[in-house]
């Protein structure tokens, strides 16, 4: 196994390049307090790191080993920052002023947090159109970058019933995912909305930290847990 970047403490050290992967497969680890390292993520055939020191002219956050024979190709910091750091910039740092404003997500370490931000992927619905559909499959989580989300559920005769509005702010669509039910609810823009989408599998990578601390504070969604399922056996079931 070749280790391409080694975690650093401490310093001034130089970085010079960020790297993106043709082919191979490469392990990203991070050490915890106790200097032990853990594998946080794997990536197969495509993908890219090294940006986050580039970005932030910070020491290298974690250690990338390649675990096949591979093909990378690399970025010199002068190029980088003149192609991608003012776009790449304002994009994270808008997201990860919208993260910090999520209460779940505060036990996130910083690095997770801007990967976080990085994954979240930019969505407008107009004024009436439908975002979540009750009944289909969760295929991720939507952060309100700006507008107002009306959430339903269906009543008698199937007519829907308003149970709560999500403004900018807000997030909505983590209750199935947490739960692994389908969609509990619908969600419509109310006037023209952006969001910022974040898939189940990038959920499922970066927030595996804020799982358990989801399921304790239930209690938080216990209110709309019991508009939606009509009682509390439901919500025993995913404690």
């Amino acid at each position: 196994m070749v280790t391409i970047f080694m975690l650093l403490k401490g310093g001034h050290i130089k970085i010079t390049i960020s790297i993106t992967i043709d082919e191979g497969k490469f392990e990203v680890y991070v050490k915890d307090a106790n200097g032990i390292e853990t594998n946080i993520h794997t990536y197969d055939n495509r993908g890219a790191f090294g940006e986050l020191a580039l970005l932030y002219n910070m020491p290298r956050a974690a250690s990338v080993k390649a675990v096949t024979p591979g093909t990378l190709w690399a970025m010199d910091r002068q190029t980088f920052r003149r192609i991608l750091l003012k776009s790449a910039y304002k994009k994270r740092k808008m997201y990860e002023d919208l993260i910090n404003k999520v209460p779940m997500l505060k036990s996130l370490e910083p690095y997770e947090r801007m990967n976080l931000a990085d994954a979240l992927v930019p969505k407008q619905y107009l004024d009436g159109e439908q975002i979540i559909k009750q009944g289909d499959t969760a295929d991720g989580m939507y952060f309100v970058e700006d507008g107002v989300v009306r959430i339903t559920i269906l009543g008698e005769n199937n007519r829907e019933i308003e149970i709560n509005r999500v403004p900018a702010g807000g997030y909505l669509g983590e209750l199935a995912l947490v739960t692994h039910k389908p969609r509990a609810a619908s969600a419509y823009a109310v006037g023209d909305v952006k969001l910022a989408f974040l898939d189940v599998e990038a959920f499922e990578r970066l927030l595996g930290p804020c799982m358990e601390l989801m399921k304790r504070n239930i209690d938080d969604y216990e209110d709309q847990l019991v508009k939606i399922f009509g009682s509390k056996t439901n919500i025993s079931d995913i404690r």
